[in-house]
This record gives structure tokens, C-alpha cells and sequence, in this order.
């Protein structure tokens, strides 16, 4: 571990007559009375009292420093309720685990390291005079070296890397250096802090330091519940930590005699534990991965850092998808993501970045990548066109064949089940997912108001104008992340206002900001609800449909590359995506298949025991018979029907380019100028008038990039396309 430096470092030096007292003490607690030393103790003696006379050593740093210093070697990610949802290494030169206080050890292995360590522990004043006289005395007479270090002078090395041993036997200066700051630790410290210590910071094998580890890696348990022969081994350790098994094995048994056990069968079973586990510590805990990697500091475990995130709710999740995606085998789908927010805060309570081992990509995070929306932005289209009063849940939008000419040829919107259905209410279109439908609400809205709406609620990949996406943004040609749907669609569980979703509890709370009139929020919110509007598609009993009131809404991209499943209740917002990270399709999965049962299994455990009552509707709205509408907007309140069709460009597409023949006469150049629906409008170029609009106008082009429009009478834009005319 790293130095703990002490406060007082300089300071607090005692006087050398004060060590020569403290010397003749230390020989008495070391003999327990008076001492009867062989030979070899007297020159001991006397060479320590010569010795005495050495520069002092520093004092030790205090017990709670040393506790707060010995960080794990795993940074850990924490539940709102301090659970460890997850464990990341940062100390790749030891295994460690948080601080174990010593009443958490068990009896047997505390007995079973004083008797290997240090018998008369309780006694001395950090230096057994009796041991080190004992071992002088030996070497003297040509005896094996006898090591005689205390706990309390191991501690105060593993405090002070300087009085370590370089690989070898320490010289005399450097043990009695080791000895000074052993006496001056017991000084200072209790001698519970100090066997604390060495069991928190010695190693016992390989990487592992500290007891926690010690007992976790090699026996899977906790200290507390160590048995005495598991106790008698990891004592056999301390001296050899990496002692092969005939080693051990003698050590074990030596020390099990002294400690009066009997009985060799308990311990061989243990000793073959150890010898054949290997001396590393997995991650205990990996149930957020991918928020880890983005929330967790490098470098530094001291501090563990609480997220907003529900230990059961990221359990529930993690296994919904591990389910539905085992059941989907077969079918081409490897990955999905699930977002749980809480509606009131913002708070997430689950974030499962992918789908884990089944995964060819687990480290792509799913929550935050950028796929294709599908039908999840149609809520949004039709909430912008009902608070415009361009739409009402009643009104009819015609779900024929359609044509627009686009850049590159016709975009030719088609339903998911190719059935055309005719005239269908707003609330048919949206809860039945319609695309035609849809595509015919945009033409109202407007492509480019459409697109800075989705940009006021949080999605920031939509960054080009609506015309760049065309007719299709309608239908989910924009990019997107999971994370910005959820956000999105907590808004309408939340009256229409946006605030940002929040990781951490510390996280400041803004001030929720309206992007959608409360009355359009509260009537998408019913459409989604309705079983009965949604039936038209999905049927009465769908994954969309729980035991409770909520709301829900599909999406599948192109060549079902990804199926999404957004929804909320009273209480939560849960959002879902399937696919493939590779961005390979899937074989028959659409949102309603793959998405919506893990939506459907998550939310159903977030109301376990919760209710979910229906929302009460906000001010400026009527009902009128099964309906609800904008108070004005009711069939009969004197309000202007909304228009089924916008005008709109034909021809050219936006995005042309036309070349000049330099072989044909200027004159007989023309482009042809073609809308529909735009009876009372004109043609607008640089503003100039080309025309009524109402029929076709060729138009002379010239070299340069042009802007055509239809205008109203009052020269305001209804549609506009760009044309660049390249040539002589």
C-alpha cells in the first residue's frame, strides 16, 4: 500500500534518555517480570542501548488514517440504497476489499496468528526482547536464523516501506529502527487497531491482501465465518504466502499442534483448497457494466460512487432481457437495452447497456447508440398537430396509397401489414401505428417545425432542418438513442414538461422546462392507452396491454434492424430496444414481438405492488362523447375543420440538381413547376412571382442555387425546394 504519511511527522520526537526507559519497560512486558536472559540476550541489550542513541524515528500515522487510506482495490458503482450494484479494478497491484474491524474476524483465525505471530502480543510494548534474545542467542551459536519480528513491528513496516526488508535479512541499524517505530505505534495505538491492521493489510496469497480477500478468494466466505482449520492455514501463510503444498502442509500442522488442535483430515481438505484455487479476485458484482465505465473514477476505489439506480429494478431488467432474448433464438437477435426512469425526479433506476453474454458486443453500450426510431416519433408528430389545432383525436386522416416525389425517386409510404384501411381517426392512426396516416400529419405539420419539436425534447442527433429528412422523418428516419426516448416520452407521462434524466443523486435538479401544451400531452397519452384504438394492429391482448393504466408505443426500423417498445405509467418510464449491435436484421422481430414483452415483464414488476390509476386530464380540455379535445377544437364548437392534406412541392424534389445543356437553346430549357393541394397559392422564387401554383409553370433555370416556394396570399412559405442549377 502507499505510505501513509503522518500529520506530525516532525514533531513529537522523544528524548533518547526516554527510549533507555522505555527499553528497560519493554524488557519487563516482554518477560512478563523480571528478565532471566541467556548470554546472548545481555549483548543484545547492549548493543540496543548503544543503539538507542540513533536519530529518532517519526511518529506512526493514526489508526483512522490508516483504515481510511486502505482503499479497495475495486471502485464500486452503489445503488440509491448503498447495495454494490458493481465492481471495477483500479489497483492492479493487489487484491483488496474494504476495511474488515476486527470484531467481524473469527476467534479462531485471530488465535491461530497470534500463536504463529507473535505469542506474547498482549504483553510486550511492541518488541519481544524475550524472541529477539532468543533468536541472538541462536545465531550465535550457529543456529537457522529465528525471525522474531512482532505484529507490531510488521505493522509498523507495512506502514513504512522504508523499514521493509530489501529481500534479505535486515541489518542490525534497520531492525532496531523497525523495533523504535514499533514501540512508538504501540504508543500511540490500542493493540485491537493494531491487529487490526496486520490483518487488513499483510498478504496472504498471491495479489491477495487482507483478510477480506484472503477469505473470499479461497474460501468463499466472509472472515467472520472461518473455521478453525481454514484459520490454521491462513496463518500458515503469512510467512511463506506462496508456499507450495509440502511446505505449507508441514507449517500447518506445526502450528495446528501448538495451538492444541488434532486431527490432520479437515486440514489437508483445506490445504488442497488453497493450493488449487488460484489467488485471484473476480469481480464480485457486475450488474451495471456500462454505466460503471462511464460513472466510476479511475485510478481511485477510497470513495464509491451512489447512482439514482434500484438495485431489484436493474435485476428485474437484466433479467427480462436475458429471458425474452433466450426465447428469441433462432430468430437473429443477439442484443437489446432497457432504461427505467422515474417520471416525478427523472431519476434512472435501471440502465442494462446490453444483453450480457448473449451479446457478440457487450461493451456497446445500447442505451446511448444512435439507432433509427421507427414508429417511437409518431406520438410527438401528432402532439405537435393537435396543440397547432391542426388535428383532433377525432379526426380523419385518409390511409390510402401515397406518393411523394423525394430526391433519388417516389417515397411510397406502406402500413407494417400492407393493408390500406381508409379514412381512420387520429386516435386509429397513432394507437394502430399507422404509417400513411402519419406521413399525412407531417404534410400538415411541417417538416421543419416537426424537427425543431423533437429538438426541444432532447434529441439532439435530429440536427439537420426537416426537409433534409423528408416525408420519411415521420415514419423514424432521424437517429436516436434510448436514452433521449425515454426522456421524450416521460414527458408525456409528466404534462408536456422536459427535464433531464439523472445518474446520480447529486446531480442538481433543473427546473422542468414545457415543450408540449399539457392538453396535447394528456390526449397522445390516452391514444396510447387505448386497447381498444390499438386493436385495429395489435390486436385486444398484446405485450402492450398490463393490469394496470398505461401507455405504450412500438417501433420498427428498416429491414427490422431494431424494435423498440416506449411506455409509461403514473409512476415510471420504461423504454426497450432489440436488434443487432452489427446492425444485422432480424428474421420476423418487430417491436410488438421482440421489445414489447421485456417492456411488458418490466413494468409489470415495477407495479408489483404499486397502483396505476388513470391521469387526471388538465385544464382546456372538453370530452365529448368517447373523445377528448382542446376545448374549441370539439366538431360543432365553430372551430375551422383541420385540412386532411398540406399543399406541397411535386416537383422539383428538394435536393435537385440539374445541369444546362450548352448544346440546346436557353429558351427551350425549362424545369416544370408542380404542386398539389395548393389552389390560392403561387410560386415564389428570390421573391419573385412565378406564377399561380395551381397549375404547372415551366420555369427558365439559371446557374445557381435556387429556393423555390409556395407562398400564401400573405407571402408566407407553406413549402419551399431547393434546386441547383449547375452548367455553362
Amino acid at each position: 500500500m502507499n505510505r501513509v504519511e503522518s500529520p506530525n511527522r516532525e514533531r513529537g520526537r522523544l528524548a533518547r534518555s526516554d527510549w533507555l526507559a522505555r527499553l528497560r519497560r519493554a524488557v519487563v512486558w516482554s518477560a512478563g517480570g523480571p528478565p532471566a536472559l541467556p548470554v546472548g540476550g545481555l549483548l543484545v541489550l547492549a548493543l540496543l542501548a548503544t543503539m538507542a542513541l540513533q536519530p529518532d524515528v517519526p511518529n506512526p500515522p493514526t489508526a483512522a488514517d490508516v483504515r481510511a487510506a486502505a482503499c479497495p482495490s475495486d471502485a464500486r458503482l452503489l445503488d440509491r440504497q448503498g447495495v454494490v450494484l458493481h465492481e471495477r479494478r483500479v489497483d492492479q497491484r493487489r487484491r483488496r476489499l474494504a476495511w474488515t474491524p476486527l470484531d467481524a474476524v473469527s476467534p479462531a483465525l485471530i488465535d491461530a496468528v497470534l500463536t504463529s505471530e507473535d505469542r506474547r502480543f498482549h504483553t510486550h510494548g511492541g518488541v519481544d526482547l524475550v524472541a529477539v534474545a532468543t533468536a541472538a542467542w541462536q545465531r550465535l551459536r550457529g543456529g537457522a536464523p529465528r525471525g522474531a519480528s512482532t505484529i507490531s513491528m510488521q505493522v509498523a513496516a507495512l506502514l513504512d516501506p522504508s523499514l521493509r526488508r530489501p529481500g534479505g535479512p535486515r541489518g542490525a541499524t534497520a531492525k532496531w529502527r523497525q523495533m523504535r517505530a514499533a514501540w512508538r505505534l504501540e504508543a500511540i495505538w490500542s493493540k485491537d487497531d493494531i491487529l487490526a491492521a496486520y490483518l487488513n493489510l499483510v498478504t496472504f496469497r498471491g495479489e491477495l491482501q487482507g483478510i477480506a480477500a484472503a477469505a473470499e478468494v479461497l474460501f468463499g466466505k466472509a472472515p467472520h465465518g472461518l473455521t478453525a482449520a481454514e484459520a490454521t492455514v491462513l496463518a500458515s501463510l503469512l510467512r511463506a504466502p506462496n508456499a507450495e503444498r509440502p511446505a505449507l502442509a508441514r507449517r500447518a500442522a506445526a502450528l495446528q499442534r501448538a495451538d492444541g488442535g488434532a486431527g490432520t483430515a479437515a486440514l489437508d481438505a483445506v490445504i488442497a483448497r488453497v493450493i488449487d484455487v488460484t489467488p485471484h479476485l473476480p469481480a464480485r458484482r457486475a450488474d451495471a457494466p456500462h454505466l460503471a465505465r462511464r460513472l466510476l473514477p479511475e485510478g481511485d476505489a477510497c470513495d464509491a460512487t451512489t447512482t439514482t439506480l434500484d438495485a431489484a429494478v436493474q435485476s428485474a431488467a437484466r433479467d427480462a432481457v436475458q429471458r425474452h432474448l433466450l426465447a428469441l433464438q433462432g430468430r437473429g437477435v443477439r442484443d437489446a437495452a432497457v432504461l427505467v426512469a422515474d417520471n416525478a425526479s427523472g431519476d434512472v433506476l435501471a440502465y442494462v447497456g446490453s444483453s450480457g453474454a448473449l451479446s457478440a458486443a457487450a461493451q456497446v453500450d445500447g442505451v446511448r447508440a444512435a439507432r433509427q426510431a421507427g414508429s417511437t416519433l409518431k406520438p410527438f408528430l401528432y402532439a405537435a398537430a393537435i396543440e397547432q389545432r391542426l388535428l383532433t383525436a377525432a379526426s380523419r386522416l385518409d390511409d390510402t396509397p401515397l406518393e411523394i416525389a423525394v430526391a433519388g425517386g417516389l417515397f411510397q409510404p406502406r402500413n407494417y401489414d400492407a393493408v390500406f384501411r381508409g379514412p381512420v381517426s387520429v386516435r386509429t392512426a397513432l394507437a394502430g401505428s399507422l404509417n400513411v396516416p402519419a406521413v399525412r400529419a407531417l404534410q400538415l405539420l411541417g417538416a421543419d417545425p416537426f424537427a425543431a419539436r423533437l429538438r426541444a425534447l432532447g434529441f439532439a442527433g435530429v440536427r439537420r432542418r426537416g426537409a433534409w429528412y423528408g416525408p420519411a422523418l415521420a415514419l423514424g428516419s432521424a437517429d436516436v438513442t434510448l436514452w433521449e426516448l425515454v426522456g421524450a416520452y416521460r414527458v408525456l407521462a409528466s404534462g408536456g414538461a422536459w427535464s433531464p434524466l439523472r445518474l446520480r443523486p447529486d446531480e442538481a435538479v433543473m427546473a422542468p422546462r414545457p415543450v408540449l401544451a399539457p392538453a396535447a400531452a394528456f390526449i397522445v397519452a390516452d391514444i396510447l392507452a387505448d386497447r381498444a384504438g390499438r386493436a385495429v394492429t395489435f390486436g385486444l391482448e398484446s405485450p402492450l396491454s398490463t393490469r394496470f393504466w398505461s401507455a405504450a408505443k412500438t417501433g420498427t426500423s428498416t429491414d427490422m434492424r431494431d424494435n423498440w417498445c416506449l411506455g409509461f405509467s403514473r409512476r415510471f418510464t420504461v423504454g426497450v430496444w432489440v436488434g443487432n449491435f452489427s446492425g444485422t436484421p432480424m428474421h420476423d422481430v418487430s417491436g410488438v414481438s421482440g421489445a414489447a414483452p421485456i417492456w411488458q415483464e418490466v413494468m409489470e414488476a415495477l407495479h408489483r405492488d404499486l397502483p396505476s390509476p388513470p391521469p387526471s386530464p388538465p385544464a382546456g380540455l372538453e370530452r365529448i362523447g368517447d373523445e377528448w379535445f382542446v376545448a374549441g377544437t370539439a366538431p360543432g364548437s365553430g372551430a375551422p375543420a383541420a385540412p386532411t392534406t398540406a399543399p406541397r412541392i411535386l416537383a422539383p424534389t428538394d435536393g435537385t440538381i440539374v445541369g444546362l445543356d450548352p448544346e440546346i437553346p436557353a429558351a427551350r430549357q425549362r424545369i416544370p413547376l408542380e404542386a398539389a393541394d395548393a389552389a390560392g397559392l403561387r410560386w415564389q422564387l428570390a421573391g419573385n412571382d412565378l406564377g399561380d401554383a395551381g397549375r404547372t409553370v415551366l420555369w427558365p433555370p439559371t446557374r445557381g442555387r435556387h429556393v423555390v416556394a409556395l407562398v400564401d396570399a400573405g407571402g408566407v412559405a407553406l413549402a419551399t425546394a431547393t434546386v441547383d442549377v449547375r452548367g455553362r
